[in-house]
């Protein structure tokens, strides 16, 4: 098996613990633990284990201080606020619903790319958007009477602003990228930002009543920290690095697919016509806002 073979089995299975982590973070929240106490889990976890591999290979742990600033952005868009209203929105609303959501991303770094780096909206970029906004509207505004969630709309809405607070940072790391390995990017934004989450979900860990666990919860909460968060981020940066952002990019579809699945065996949930036609609008948005037309050869 190759390198790119390899490669593209890694990025499919940090997909997949993206998608299914859904329905973990769904089984924990808010029964045996509050969603900011499993960011502070989530983020401690993953600093120390990414820190651990810096004595494997030692390099140059330094940043430029005119990165810096930057660097801090990125901490607060790409963690700070990301992981913060993922859990908290993901414990509102359903499994199904998370992960539909959680496609805007691609949409939304279109516009941000259009904003901030001038990138040209095109006819297929529109029309993508258009229909993405649909899809994502449709899901947000529809009534549902799924058991499974306690507080729909506020945790669509809190989804939602997750997947543009990833899309900002997706946008304003590439820089960092040029300049810094992606895991050497990765460990820094995580360090800087630990030193917000940890305060911000301490009180909420104090409480956790350990005893009250069982192995259900333990391999939950397990499978958020290692696999969701320090096992695939490091099969996405393998993946980038291999084959590039853009394929690796394309294995967001599968996420609400490993997810649909864990939520109708774990939850019973049930796929009706809405969810069906806000998933088809939400794909063929993201499809055609990231649609580039092949030029003809020899010109």
């Amino acid at each position: 098996m190759n390198q790119k073979h390899k490669a593209h089995i890694a990025v499919l299975i940090a997909n997949f613990f993206f998608g299914a982590a859904v329905a973990a973070v769904k089984h924990i929240t808010p029964n045996v633990m509050q969603p900011f106490a499993v960011n502070a889990i989530r983020v401690s976890v993953a600093l120390v284990l990414f820190w651990i591999l810096f004595l494997f290979k030692p390099t140059n742990a330094s940043i430029q201080k005119k990165h810096i600033p930057r660097f801090l952005i990125c901490a607060i868009c790409g963690v700070v606020i990301n992981q913060i209203f993922f859990i908290k929105g993901a414990s509102l609303t359903s499994p199904i619903h998370t992960s539909l959501l959680a496609l805007s991303t691609p949409i939304a770094i279109t516009i941000i790319a259009a904003w901030l780096l001038k990138e040209r909206l095109t006819v297929y970029k529109i029309l993508g958007l258009i229909l993405g906004i649909s899809g994502a509207a449709t899901l947000v505004l529809s009534k549902n009477l799924d058991s499974n969630a306690s507080n729909m709309l506020l945790g669509d809405v809190m989804i939602m602003v997750n997947a543009v607070s990833y899309a900002f940072y997706l946008v304003l790391v590439r820089p960092l990228m040029q300049a810094y390995s992606a895991i050497h990017v990765t460990r820094w934004v995580f360090l800087i930002g630990a030193l917000f989450i940890i305060p911000i979900g301490w009180n909420d860990f104090t409480q956790i009543q350990w005893q009250i666990f069982n192995w259900t919860h333990w391999f939950a909460l397990s499978f958020v920290v290692i696999g969701a968060t320090f096992i695939a981020y490091l099969f996405i940066v393998y993946g980038i690095s291999t084959l590039g952002a853009s394929t690796t990019g394309t294995y967001v579809y599968t996420q609400p697919v490993f997810a649909t699945i864990t939520a109708l065996l774990i939850f019973n949930e049930h796929l009706n016509l809405v969810k069906i036609v806000a998933a088809s609008l939400i794909f063929s948005g993201v499809f055609l806002a990231n649609f580039k037309k092949e030029s003809k050869t020899g010109e």
